[in-house]
């Protein structure tokens, strides 16, 4: 089914400019919330992502996060610098880079765990459960297709 035709298309009312709209709101929050650790929502990504062991390399990491190589060195290389990760070589095979976080990072974390949950309720507070699954059932089918 076409949703979209060149007689009704409006930007502003198309379903990429709206999940880029919502993306922005919700970073520009995340960003507030974070201004303390100096570190951005992106970044927080990275953390957690490493926490959780969802990726150990920054080939992973920019899979699962869907970021850019270029831009994941950049993030990974001021992540470094402020003491919060740090790299180092695989002994199995010394052209993979391995990513840990250090105890800061994991101070970090543990901060971030406590702090986005309340960023992210305070955007999600005019919806109901019921809304609040849908959006989530429809934003995984929308990402999936």
């Amino acid at each position: 089914m076409k949703h979209y035709t060149k007689d009704n298309f409006d930007i502003t009312e198309s379903v990429g400019f709206l999940i880029t709209k919502a993306r922005n709101v919700l970073t520009q929050k995340l960003d507030a919330a974070l201004k303390g650790f100096d570190i951005t929502g992106p970044q927080m990504g990275i953390i957690l992502s490493l926490k959780r062991g969802n990726a150990t390399t920054p080939f992973e990491l920019s899979k699962f996060l869907s970021i850019d190589t270029g831009l994941m060195t950049r993030m990974l290389d001021k992540l470094e610098k402020a003491g919060l990760l740090e790299r180092s070589r695989s002994q199995e095979d010394r052209r993979v880079v391995l990513l840990n976080l250090t105890e800061k990072g994991l101070e970090v974390a543990d901060h971030i765990i406590e702090l986005a949950p309340d960023v992210l309720n305070e955007r999600l507070k005019q919806f109901t459960k019921a809304e609040f699954e849908e959006l989530q059932r429809l934003l995984k089918k929308f990402a999936s297709a």
